[in-house]
This record gives structure tokens, sequence and C-alpha cells, in this order.
């Protein structure tokens, strides 16, 4: 790989321009075991591995851009959910922050559940042999025919998000001859810490019915009146990338409020009560997430604490984590292309992906991490700007980051958190190629979403 020389841009954090970002780290070549799946690390010559293999063989291998995912880290964190909540609640992972068939096989194996949202996440799923009844459907606007198919094949359970749609699958269920089982998911009011766009639960937004003003209530009425349908539970959730558990405190202490209701007025105790995900995950080391086991003692305790005040059975709990599961467990490999200091400002360093393979930054103002993989390096660090190649000024993968100086045209970097929603949400923006999904495990490699070519694209151009 070439080494040619370039003017770097600002060093010392005493020159340096306002920014999203901490002083340099005392060591650039450092992989901080919080931001990066579990089998990474650098072997003797420097080089950054995972699962055993380099990712210079993974670039030569599979090109770059890759999203490189460690499947045993997968595996093991999916299990530590399980096990964490045990044989009394459930766990249903969150196909939206990623779903593959290779992905469903693995929460199969590993006894997990599946939360979907849309038809095509449903198709993945049955496709690749998870059981329909450990299957959750979700959505705040299902059409009727993705309400069909999921009731045809027998999902566990729907979740309600509208009057509208407690009358849909009503009928639905009605017209297969089938009583479906349903909950019926509830804005609580609590507004957690996190990106406006991410957060689920205040009553400025499109998910749920709202418990402030009876509306909650009425819904649970109305459902309860319905012979098709089953009334399981209560859905709630309050965000996406929550570090601070007071908000699942006030939520749970609504919820259960609403049990305590439906069973005064009703004479029913209804047995489940799903808290939803939006646990958060180290994106930067600054980043302190909890682990599932202090997860689930800390919301297990909440949900009975408040059911014992309101003497209610507490029932079954359900937690959905995705990002939590799969965040950590994967990178974006990148090749750098061109390098341009601006002096007193930074160094804008463009890689060969950008917003099509990771929209979040520009969408939510998510920060990342970024290092140098392909070789270790000794030079001075600089203060960088990873960027996309698209035709876009917002097309920033990492705001604010420290980079050697002596980064070249051709070195490899990767950014670390990257497993949820960056595939997900993957767009062609330019008619960029949407990079593969690259499984690793005890030193192999296989594609379990291929990359995207040409052909591709023009097969859906019917013009």
């Amino acid at each position: 790989m070439s080494r040619s020389a370039h003017p770097a841009g600002p060093r010392h954090a005493d020159v340096l321009p306002e920014g999203h970002y901490s002083a340099p780290p005392a060591d650039l070549n450092t992989l901080d075991p919080k931001v990066w799946a579990q089998t990474v690390t650098r072997n003797e010559d420097g080089v950054l591995t995972v699962g055993g293999i380099t990712a210079t063989r993974l670039a030569e291998e599979h090109g770059t851009p890759a999203y490189i995912l460690d499947e045993s880290d997968f595996r093991e964190r999916a299990r530590a959910w399980r096990t964490a909540f045990g044989a009394d609640a459930d766990v249903f992972y969150a196909g939206k922050a990623f779903l593959s068939r290779a992905v469903v096989r693995w929460l199969h194996e590993e006894g997990l559940n599946l939360d979907v949202c849309s038809g095509g996440e449903l198709a993945t799923a049955l496709s690749a042999g998870m059981p329909a009844d450990r299957i959750a459907f979700h959505g705040n606007n299902k059409s009727t025919d993705e309400i069909r198919r999921a009731i045809g094949a027998g999902v566990g359970r729907i979740v309600l998000d509208s009057f509208q749609e407690i009358v849909r699958v009503a009928h639905v269920a009605a017209e297969l001859g089938k009583r479906q089982r349903v909950q019926i998911r509830i804005t609580v009011g609590v507004e957690a810490h996190t990106h406006e766009f991410i957060a689920t639960a205040h009553e400025d937004q499109k998910f749920g019915i709202p418990l402030a003003g009876g509306q909650a209530a009425e819904a649970v009425r109305r459902a309860l009146q319905l012979d098709s349908l089953e009334l399981i539970g209560i859905h709630s959730h309050i965000g996406s990338q929550i570090f601070d558990m007071s908000g699942f405190e006030v939520a749970a202490h609504r919820v259960v409020g609403l049990l305590k209701d439906i069973r005064d007025e009703h004479g029913v105790e209804l047995p489940e009560i799903d808290l939803g995900g939006g646990l958060g995950i180290a994106y930067t080391s600054e980043d302190d997430p909890r682990e599932p086991h202090e997860i689930a003692k800390a919301l297990t305790e909440i949900v009975t604490r408040e059911c014992d005040a309101a003497k209610l059975r507490t029932p079954r709990i359900s937690v959905e984590p995705g990002r939590a599961i799969v965040g950590p467990t994967a990178f974006t490999l990148y090749e750098v292309g061109t390098i341009k200091p601006l002096d007193g400002l930074r160094t804008y360093v463009s890689v060969d992906g950008g917003m099509s393979d990771n929209i979040r930054t520009a969408l939510y103002d998510a920060e990342y991490s970024v290092v140098l993989v392909s070789r270790t390096s000794d030079a001075e660090p600089m203060l960088a700007r990873v960027v996309g190649k698209h035709c876009e000024s917002g097309d920033i993968v990492v705001k604010d980051a420290f980079l050697p100086a002596d980064l070249a045209p051709g070195d490899l970097i990767a950014v670390p958190a990257t497993g949820a929603y960056c595939r997900s949400m993957a767009s062609n923006y330019n008619h960029v190629l949407r990079p593969p999904v690259v499984a690793v495990r005890d030193g192999e490699s296989r594609v379990i979403v291929r990359r995207e070519t040409e052909e591709d694209l023009l097969r859906l151009d019917v013009g």
C-alpha cells in the first residue's frame, strides 16, 4: 500500500476547532473492547483480526466497503439476553436492526423469538424457518394483506397500534376463522433522553395509542369485546439508545396502572407486559452500556414492585433487544481514497462508501469511532472527518475522530458498532451498490448477504 506523504491537518488539542470529539487518545492503535466484537484484536503485524481472519484478507476476498459480522459474538450476546431473562420471560430480537435468513437461523438455534414490522421481514423470518408462533408482528400501518399473511401463518402475537387496526385485525381473523393473540401498544408520555426521531413514547409521535385522555383504556374495551381477538397484554416502547433506566421505571408504573384499571373495570388481569427495547450500546469509548443481566434484574424488580403495590399478579415480561445484540457484533470496512487537509480545521478522509451504507450520522447526528486497521502507526494524531463518496455535503460517516497523520490512500479503516440499522437502512443513492454482509467465525468467512451488482440495479429499471 502506498505511503505517500501529504500535508497533515491539525494535530494538537490546543489548536483544534470546536467539535464532537475528546482529546486525542494516548495510542491510536488501541482497540477499545466496548465498541468492538469480542474476537477483534490485532495480530503480530498490527493488522486487525476478527474471528481469526485479518482485515486485509477480508478486503481482498470480499472487497470494500463491507459489513463484517462476528457470528460467535452475535450468538453469545443472544444467549446472554436469553439467560438473563430466563424461562419466565420472552426475548424478541427486533428484526428491524438487521435481518437476514442466516440471522433468523441463529436466533432460532439460540432460543430467541423474533419481532418483525413488515411483510418483507415476516417473509424473511418464515423462509428461514422461524416458527410462526415465536414471531411478533409490529408496525403502525400494517396493510390488510400483511395482516392476513401474519394471521394465516399463525404468528404468536400482533401488536395493535391504532383503533383502526383493532378493527382491521379482528375482521381478518374472523374471516380466517381464527382467534388472534394481540397486544395493544400504548404511549405512556415518557420521553427518553435520545434523539427526537427515535424517542417513541411521548404523545407527539406516530406510534401507539396514548394513555392520556383515556384512549388506551378505550382501546382495551374495544379489543375485549371482539371474539376474534385474544388480548394478552400491553406493549410500551420508550425510545432507542437509552442508558438510563429511570424512563423504564416511569413507563412500567404507568403501564401497571393501566393493568390495574383493566382489572377493576373488566375483572381481567392481562398476563403479559412488553417493555420494548431501546437499550443503548457503545458507539464510542464515552458510552457506558449495561449488561443484559443488569437490565433483566432492573426491569424485573421494577415490574414486580409496581405490581405488588397494585395488588396484581406479576405478568410475564417481554423485551425486544435488537441493536443491543447485533450492533456491537459488526464493523464496516472501508478503503481510504482521498485525503484533504484543511489548514486550521481538520483533514477530510474520503472512503469508498458513505451515507448509502450508514445514514445514521446524517439522520440522527450519530457519533462513531474509527481506527486504522491494515497496519499500526506511531504518527501523531490528526483530527479527521471521515466522509463518503456521494454527491452530498452531509455525506459524513464519522464527524470528528483522530487518525494517524501518515494515513494514506489504500489504507483500510474500520468503523465499529455498525451491526444495527446500517445495512437495514442502506440505500442506492447515486446508484451506489449496497455492500455485502460477511459473517466470520473460527477462521472462516462467508457472505450471508451478497454485494449488490449493477445487474441488480438494472433488473428493476424496466424503462
